[in-house]
């Protein structure tokens, strides 16, 4: 029977620095200018790297961990900023479907509505990954396990949302971009810049894939405390959770 493995991704060290700490007999292996860290989680393999931000470094790193480390499946966690009025600070977006918001607008609006190679403008995660991420942190959110309360923060009921995620070589930052990007994209509820190029390279090579991101921020320069201080100290942290409850 193949050797399961399990990739997991984060954007930015802030992001990855909680699940570092609880892999067990971690190797180090610099590949690409990455660090990929080899070990285990309750005695199942995994290999853990920070991807770097933007979706050509996701997609890079994807690549690695399926072609040079041959996971079986990949785990994508991180940031994200709102784009539905749903969403608040500290709440977490499974995600169902994905698509790059800056791609070419007219494929958009291709009459087959259709991105060359894909069948169409939107990837999909596979079922059965998206009803273990949604029990896992189901589970979780029953358990009180994402709290936080510092500074001007208070979470303690943050709630799912399962949908449509978009990503592009872009920090949202104004109301502007937000109304632009639900225009054409009605059904998208937070976006980052790295999910879709994962999705991308999943899809093509038929690994699954769960990518579930903690809203930082409102994509709207209004929150109440800065983008690094929310990564550091909560995000990392609820990463950390999510990834662990994947292996009991």
């Amino acid at each position: 029977m193949d050797k399961k493995i399990t990739g997991i991704m984060c954007a930015m060290p802030e992001e990855m620095a909680a699940t570092l700490d609880f892999i067990e007999y971690k190797k180090e292996i610099k590949l690409s200018r990455r660090i990929f860290y080899t070990g285990k989680i309750n005695n199942r393999e995994v290999v853990a790297v920070v991807s770097g931000v933007g979706k050509v470094s996701a997609a890079l790193t994807a690549a690695a961990l399926i072609f040079k480390f041959g996971v079986s499946e990949i785990i994508f966690t991180g940031s994200a900023g709102a784009i539905s009025n749903d969403l608040k600070i500290g709440d977490i977006v499974l995600g169902k479907r994905f698509i790059q918001h800056d791609i070419e607008e007219s494929f958009l609006l291709a009459r087959d509505g259709a991105v060359p190679m894909l069948g169409g403008i939107f990837l999909e995660s596979p079922a059965s990954s998206v009803e273990r991420g949604k029990a896992s942190i189901e589970r979780l959110i029953s358990e009180r396990a994402f709290t936080y309360k510092a500074d001007k923060l208070s979470i303690t009921e943050p709630k799912l949302m399962i949908g449509d995620i978009a990503s592009g070589d872009s920090f949202f930052a104004t109301q502007e971009q937000k109304d632009n990007l639900l225009r054409k994209l009605p059904t998208i509820l937070c976006v980052e810049m790295e999910g879709a190029a994962v999705a991308q390279v999943c899809f093509e090579n038929k690994v699954p894939f769960t990518i579930i991101r903690t809203i930082s921020d409102t994509a709207d320069n209004s929150s109440p405390v800065s983008f690094y201080y929310f990564v550091q100290n909560v995000v990392s942290k609820y990463s950390a959770q999510i990834i662990k409850s994947f292996f009991f």
